[in-house]
């Protein structure tokens, strides 16, 4: 199966759960760095973190653990938009289907404010990603960035 890497926006793409040979395929696309947000043992058989850093690593790319879970999206939201801004690109983002690496982006856009909450939606879409559920949360921060 190849990889699954769906763009967000200009180098970023997000993509569900990697492999070793995705890693590879990912290296062949020309990302720069891997950003894992799924956290490790999450579910049976899933490359690790250690593994996948150690693939990635070998072929020169930057590889980032960076764990999320559904209580913790906020605060990680800032770290991943610092690992954007900070990393060599195109970057390649990745968790258990892309939904949450796309909702890290989609509030991290936000609040950085580059986007306003309707175009984060629409590239989220794009990817075929609906982060609806998420519109409020998105709105208040590009509203709150504006005040």
């Amino acid at each position: 199966m190849a990889l699954d890497a769906r763009p967000l926006v200009d180098g970023l793409s997000v993509s569900p759960q990697v492999t070793e040979q995705d890693i590879r395929d990912a290296h062949e696309a020309g990302f720069r760095t891997i950003i894992n947000n799924r956290p490790d043992g999450e579910e049976p058989g899933q490359l690790s973190s250690a593994q996948a850093a150690e693939i990635a690593r070998s072929l020169g790319l930057t590889y980032v653990y960076q764990p999320a879970t559904g209580p913790t999206l906020e605060q990680v939201a800032d770290a991943f938009g610092h690992v954007l801004a900070t990393s060599p690109g195109p970057v390649l983002a990745h968790c258990r289907s892309g939904t949450r690496c796309t909702i890290l982006w989609a509030l991290a856009e936000a609040k950085a404010g580059s986007r306003d909450s309707e175009a984060i939606l629409r590239a989220a879409a794009s990817a075929g990603y609906d982060l609806s559920a998420y519109a409020p949360l998105i709105a208040r921060y590009t509203q709150s960035r504006a005040e």
